[in-house]
């Protein structure tokens, strides 16, 4: 295939790419939206293919590769619960990162088979793309792994400090600097493979500070790095569609991570640096005093409800792994007809993962109009009879607006304590992901119903 046409179909995938994010940034559009990122992916990787020319022998192993990781990715996605979507999301983040190594690696050590020159005479711009391109996909295979292992509750969600550690990571940023900058000048594989193991550590200690409070963002943040390190190995390759789609990854991802920084109230260059100056998280972790609650069953609220002239849901984790959403809906229909307006309330990290309970209620049909975010709502509570908190914990919790020393203190939370009676459905008292105990389960108008929120659910239509 000519160079010009090959241009052209990077030019529509690329274009393809960027309807996808378009329509993934609204549950009504987002299948139109994978739909278009599957065509923009199939026809990139058919052009590569043709714009190679003779693969060799070398043909049969990248299509058996191929296929193998196509299928190794279809049975992951159709077996996946919706609850573990954030660690995949982390492990498939670590591969990319692997493979912008892999590929650095490559080019380092074969440059004539990319047209990078020969060995110890590579062009300047592709030693300084490659080099970039493995610094970054290094931090982010190992900070993805860590993020991996702390979603996944094998690694302690909990911040791991020592001190020194924000000198340290300074020390290390800078010594890539300047590896690289000596990389280029003596093009010694030494350097170059020291720069890539400082990268590894590097990835280690950015993510290890932060706490469960703040993984919404390092996920979304992980996804930035990941398009960074493509697109620095599109250059080395010059694959065009290569470094599109990183540079949309990259900046979409970066921009999420602003986003998500804001509705946490959390300094965006703190996180990215590492948790620098984020509150130290094991506060919560001290033994929490003794409170009265008041614990009500499936009659209670079901009455509540039934005589409310307003509901509204606040879901999060809890009714992610209960998988309660179809349940809810069910009860949604039998309140409204009674007559009872419902409406959604989302929180931006509810759920660990940005869109996570957006996915679940379109998942059971729930109509996009009856569900707000937190801003578009947050002012309806002083006026709701009945909040209905189906699993969701840190992000209702009133201590984030009223003790400083709490680690989620200046994160916007949904005000459900201001709704004349809250239904908590949970477990246990257990805090949530953050470490902390929640004021709201002790408030006079709190009534906590402790069970499994599907069950719990069911039985509450029933009642209706």
């Amino acid at each position: 295939m000519s160079a010009n046409l090959s241009a052209f179909f990077y030019l529509i995938s690329g274009i393809l790419f960027i309807l996808a994010l378009r329509g993934l940034s609204s549950p009504e559009t987002s299948r139109q939206g994978n739909y278009f990122g599957i065509a923009g992916m199939i026809i990139s990787i058919i052009v590569t293919f043709l714009s190679v020319g003779n693969f060799g022998q070398g043909f049969v192993y990248v299509l058996i590769f191929l296929l193998i990781g196509g299928a190794i990715g279809a049975v992951i996605a159709f077996k996946i619960p919706m609850t573990a979507m954030p660690e995949l999301v982390a492990g498939f983040h670590s591969l990319v990162g692997l493979a912008a190594v892999f590929v650095a690696i490559s080019a380092f050590l074969k440059p004539e088979a990319f047209n990078l020159g020969v060995v110890g005479n590579i062009k300047l711009a592709s030693l300084i793309e490659m080099s970039l391109g493995a610094a970054i996909g290094a931090i982010t295979f190992s900070g993805s792994i860590i993020a991996f292992l702390k979603l996944r509750g094998i690694m302690s969600g909990a911040p791991i400090t020592f001190k020194g550690q924000h000198i340290l990571n300074l020390i290390l940023g800078l010594t890539i600097i300047f590896l690289i900058y000596y990389l280029c000048l003596s093009q010694s594989a030494n350097i170059f493979w020291t720069t890539v193991l400082i990268s590894f550590l590097v990835g280690v200690l950015l993510i290890i500070p932060i706490g469960g409070a703040d993984m919404p963002v390092v996920i979304s943040m992980l996804n930035s790095y990941s398009g960074w390190a493509a697109a620095g190995i599109g250059f080395t390759l010059e694959n065009t569609a290569l470094i599109i789609t990183g540079a949309l990854v990259g900046s979409s991802g970066a921009i999420l991570s602003y986003i998500m920084c804001k509705g946490m109230n959390r300094s965006f260059f703190n996180v990215i640096l590492g948790g620098w100056g984020v509150t130290d998280q094991s506060a919560g972790s001290a033994v929490k005093e003794q409170k009265p609650v008041k614990n009500g069953n499936a009659d209670d609220a079901a009455f509540l409800m039934k005589n409310a002239s307003s509901v509204i849901i606040v879901p999060g984790y809890g009714m992610a792994v209960a998988q309660a959403q179809h349940a809810l809906r069910e009860m949604v229909d039998a309140l409204k007809k009674n007559g009872v307006k419902v409406s959604y309330a989302i929180h931006p990290v509810a759920g660990r993962m940005p869109g996570h309970m957006n996915v679940l209620l379109a998942e059971a049909n729930v109509p996009y109009d009856e569900v707000f975010e937190l801003e578009e709502i947050n002012n309806d509570f002083a006026n709701c009879d009945v909040a209905y908190v189906i699993g969701a914990n840190d992000v209702t919790n009133p201590v984030a607006k009223s003790d400083p020393q709490s680690p989620i203190y200046g994160m916007p939370v949904l005000d459900v304590e201001k709704s004349k009676s809250v239904l908590f459905v949970k477990r246990s008292l257990s805090p949530g992901y953050a470490g902390i105990d929640n004021d709201l389960f002790y408030r006079d108008n709190t009534l906590m119903l402790f069970a499994d929120a599907k069950k719990m659910t069911e039985e509450i239509v029933k009642s209706l």
